[in-house]
């Protein structure tokens, strides 16, 4: 039976008939991934094209997110999914759309001029990866954008960080029609700079207090913004920190690292922070209970961290877990397995089989927990068994964040969520949290406005 669009994937599809090139920033979980699908089945059926087109997307969705929603919503569309060891295959296979992950950019502009020529339609899933201008990935990236008449960049995140991730994004979908060409002219006219050293040259580019509303001006017309809340109906969410006390050993060695830079570890050897950056990032690693050396070895300064998050789990039916550290990972998992706990983990050495079927079974219950790394489960995933999510320490990445969070909070959860965020007190940890609050409320204030300037019939929310 077919499925019908939701209200505000349905002005999705509208607005894209009419943007050929368009950003989509709408939130995670609003179903991005089928407006699109939806768009490009509708423009092959009324002969607007007879092109294939190209998805660009983070490598643990290419099946779970795209391929499964072709296969449910847009039957009629052919697909094949190029990975690193199939992917000349994969492009001369007769299908209408080829999958692929962000990585394998670099080889397609290599081979361009053989494998894109029945292209017109190019889709970037989390446009974010592409905000470094200087990046070989994004080299590419521009580079092969000359061959496709349709551009679509989709992300919920677009900029955790500054306002400045957004122009190369923007110029691969526009060729810079809007955000100019010369990346320093926009800078010079969203940003401002902000000595942080004594030499002249040491600056920091902070956005200015009209940035947000500047950038929304000029992309406003290929801009479609849905907030989450607006759209769908479903439980509650809430957020909350638990703290925690450092036990005096182990306050003691976090203060030693952070009064010196240096760390005695047992067999003598030292740990040495060389700068400001290496110093909070290892002082964030002591007060998640381990630090690493120079070869990349933890050395386990306490433990009882992981203790209260198998707590927090053993409390509830199905948990999803962020965990930042090889050593967390190992020491969550060691104490699920003595609790006879049944879980599952999800990291960068998960093939994307293994992951997929990871999924599939934490999604019919079989696991009560499911400890992944944010990199590795922020993007795409749907995880609605799970009720709660535990971060176990604190990340940097507000993309991430945010979109890891949204993993359990999307259309399809049926019961009352939270997100809880474990720190402890006296540390860093509080305040990596804080400033994770302020990059979101910078990301939200330049959301609310292109929401705001989406000239769009307010959507009847849909009751999940």
């Amino acid at each position: 039976m077919d499925m019908p669009l939701y209200e505000h994937q349905q002005q999705t599809v509208d607005f894209l008939s009419r943007a050929p090139r368009a950003l989509i920033t709408s939130d995670p979980g609003t179903g991005k991934t089928r407006a699109v699908l939806e768009r490009y089945y509708q423009a092959r059926k009324n002969g607007e094209t007879t092109k294939r087109m190209l998805v660009l997307a983070p490598l643990s969705i290419l099946k779970p997110s795209w391929g499964d929603d072709i296969e449910q919503f847009t039957p009629g569309l052919t697909y094949s999914i190029a990975y690193s060891k199939n992917r000349m295959k994969a492009f001369q296979m007769d299908t209408d759309i080829v999958i692929t992950n962000h990585d394998a950019v670099k080889w397609i502009a290599n081979n361009a001029e053989d494998i894109l020529t029945e292209f017109d339609w190019l889709v970037i899933d989390e446009f974010t990866v592409y905000k470094h201008r200087t990046s070989q990935r994004s080299k590419a990236t521009a580079y092969i954008r000359k061959f496709f008449e349709y551009r679509i960049a989709l992300s919920g995140t677009p900029n955790s960080n500054t306002i400045l991730d957004v122009w190369h994004p923007t110029l691969i979908v526009d060729d810079g029609e809007r955000l100019g060409t010369h990346f320093f002219s926009f800078r010079a006219q969203v940003c401002e700079p902000k000595q942080v050293g004594p030499a002249t040259n040491m600056v920091q580019w902070i956005d200015k207090e009209d940035a947000e509303e500047k950038l929304a001006a000029s992309v406003k017309d290929i801009t479609i913004r849905h907030r989450f809340e607006d759209c769908l109906t479903i439980p509650e969410h809430s957020k909350h920190q638990i703290y925690t006390d450092l036990a005096a050993s182990h306050l003691e060695r976090y203060n030693e690292l952070r009064e010196t830079s240096l760390l005695e570890l047992e067999d003598g050897d030292y740990i040495e922070a060389l700068h400001a950056g290496v110093l909070v990032k290892k002082l964030l690693q002591v007060a998640s209970g381990a630090v690493y050396d120079a070869e990349g070895v933890a050395h386990t300064v306490n433990t009882e961290r992981y203790a209260l998050v198998i707590e927090l789990v053993q409390q509830r039916k199905h948990s999803l877990v962020a965990f930042n550290w090889a050593h967390e990972r190992d020491s969550l998992c060691k104490l699920a397995e003595k609790a006879g706990i049944t879980f599952a983990v999800i990291d960068g050495k998960v093939s994307a089989k293994e992951r997929i079927s990871i999924v599939e079974h934490f999604q019919k219950g079989d696991y009560q927990v499911l400890f992944a790394h944010p990199q590795s489960a922020a993007h795409g995933l749907t995880l609605t068994k799970a009720t709660t999510t535990i971060w176990t320490s604190p990340t940097y990445n507000a993309e991430h964040f945010q979109q890891f969070n949204r993993r359990i909070y999307r259309a399809g959860q049926t019961q009352k969520t939270e997100t809880i965020l474990i720190a402890a007190r006296e540390t860093w940890e509080p305040a990596v949290y804080k400033k994770l609050d302020s990059k979101l409320t910078r990301m939200e204030s330049l959301l609310d406005i292109l929401r705001n300037i989406t000239e769009l019939e307010p959507c009847k929310k849909q009751v999940n």
